[in-house]
């Protein structure tokens, strides 16, 4: 699905998110009708704005159909064209007109689901319906606050993270049984938490606290069960829970890549890697061209110790995004394990180049540099940590990278601890198998880490 933004003379600049919203909203309405695949956000959203070839999208994504949309705004006064096209031939299925106010937007997302489905002659029960045309709110103030809140947090960087958790505390105000809004909260607190650029004990506990009170008004939220999963997974290492959290979310709404992308996370954690690769291709199958998704996929091929797929893999996502953080610091470990510094150490400074001060990219810099023998440049890089953690979260992890790298176990294992204590947000999730902790592993101490986070081998 795919939504254009033109704004009208005079019109309100910042409109763009109620053409995202609306886009994101259809989705998630017709993602939980059986038998019908639908494109998840990231994937749609690769097209925004773009001029496309709509055969070439549907082969590119895999889908039949293509809606294609465009949202003007004067004020309080919405425009919206929406167009149907079949990928296969690009010929019209359907195309509709619509002049509403901005406070009827519950009434035209509803219009738009309904008219879709029945020129796709899909019959749909009476259950299939209700849940296609469910509202979370009735406050039209709320919902937009809402969609600002996704529009920000969609572009997952500190200062949309910022205005995002704004905007849902926001919405939350105006309705406080709004349950999405404390989805939104949720995932905006655990989202620089699992980036390395929040200290966990700070974002996890809130971003448990929002997943729960979503829960409390509204268990059926398929969004909330995957958030609270991530929260167990990344920082209460509840595996167990986590897995029940996940299954609840797909269950709920078998489509929901994100849940399918965390669920492969927990079970990459307690080393089900045959699973968790089963998990990262559904959300690959319904996200093929979302940077984060074919990301993840690399990853759990690094840990499977698949490096050339691992490879394959993030130079795709580099594809979709050439300045995409943390596939740069995927394939600079990558690189690392094979023995090719040169390359890791470029792989780094590239995403340095677009990141500096990333602690994650930093400890990956300075092993690559304690593997190629340059030992005082990766002391150097300890130093720069040591003075970055003075001015901001900085991950015990990145220390303990450098360490195992000179080969300093003593070192390594305590700064191993520190994690433990910091609860790093990548340490549950890369413990049972990063080779980077292979040197470490057979020492009792590491033995008893695991134990003490239920991961005993």
């Amino acid at each position: 699905m795919i939504l254009r933004t033109q704004d009208a003379p005079g019109g309100d600049p910042n409109a763009e998110y109620l053409s995202d919203g609306i886009t994101e909203s259809l989705i998630n309405s017709l993602s939980m009708l059986p038998h019908l695949k639908v494109m998840s956000r990231d994937s749609a959203f690769m097209y925004k704005g773009k001029e496309t070839d709509t055969r070439k999208v549907g082969e590119t994504l895999g889908v039949r159909a293509v809606l294609k949309g465009r949202v003007m705004q004067s004020g309080n006064d919405l425009e919206i064209s929406a167009e149907l096209v079949d990928a296969r031939d690009d010929s019209h299925i359907w195309g509709q007109q619509y002049s509403r106010k901005a406070t009827d937007i519950f009434g035209l997302q509803g219009d738009l689901a309904k008219e879709m489905t029945s020129m796709l002659r899909m019959r749909l029960t009476g259950d299939d319906e209700k849940q296609m045309m469910k509202s979370y709110t009735a406050n039209p103030q709320a919902y937009q606050l809402y969609l600002q809140g996704r529009f920000w947090l969609n572009k997952r960087n500190e200062e949309g993270t910022r205005k995002a958790i704004e905007f849902f505390q926001q919405a939350s105000e105006k309705d406080p049984t709004y349950a999405l809004a404390y989805s939104g909260l949720a995932d905006s607190y655990a989202t620089p938490a699992g980036f390395g650029t929040a200290a966990p004990k700070e974002a996890y506990p809130k971003a448990r606290d929002a997943a729960l009170k979503a829960l409390a008004i509204d268990d059926a939220l398929a969004e909330a069960h995957a958030s609270l999963g991530f929260v167990k997974t990344m920082y209460y290492w509840d595996l167990p829970g986590a897995e029940r959290e996940f299954q609840r979310s797909i269950e709920l709404n078998p489509s929901y890549a994100s849940a399918h992308l965390w669920y492969d996370l927990a079970l990459v954690s307690t080393g089900r890697v045959e699973e968790a690769m089963a998990q990262s291709k559904r959300a690959l199958e319904l996200d093929p061209v979302s940077t984060i998704s074919n990301w993840n996929a690399g990853f759990i091929f690094y840990l499977a110790r698949r490096y050339d797929q691992a490879i394959d893999q993030e130079r795709k996502t580099l594809e979709l995004d050439p300045n995409f953080l943390p596939a740069h610091g995927l394939l600079g470990e990558i690189y690392g394990q094979k023995s090719m510094y040169t390359e890791a150490v470029t792989e780094f400074k590239k995403g340095l180049a677009a990141s500096p001060g990333d602690g994650y990219a930093l400890g990956g810099l300075g092993y690559a540099y304690a593997k190629a023998g340059r030992k005082a440049e990766a002391e150097k890089l300890l130093n720069q940590l040591n003075e970055l953690s003075k001015q901001k979260y900085v991950p015990a992890l990145s220390r303990t990278e450098i360490y195992a790298g000179l080969g300093e176990k003593q070192e390594a294992i305590e700064w191993l601890e520190k994690a433990f204590v910091e609860r790093s947000a990548r340490l549950g999730v890369s413990i049972k198998n990063d080779p980077i902790f292979d040197p470490l592993r057979s020492d009792p101490r590491f033995q008893d880490l695991l134990r003490r986070m239920n991961l005993q081998q």
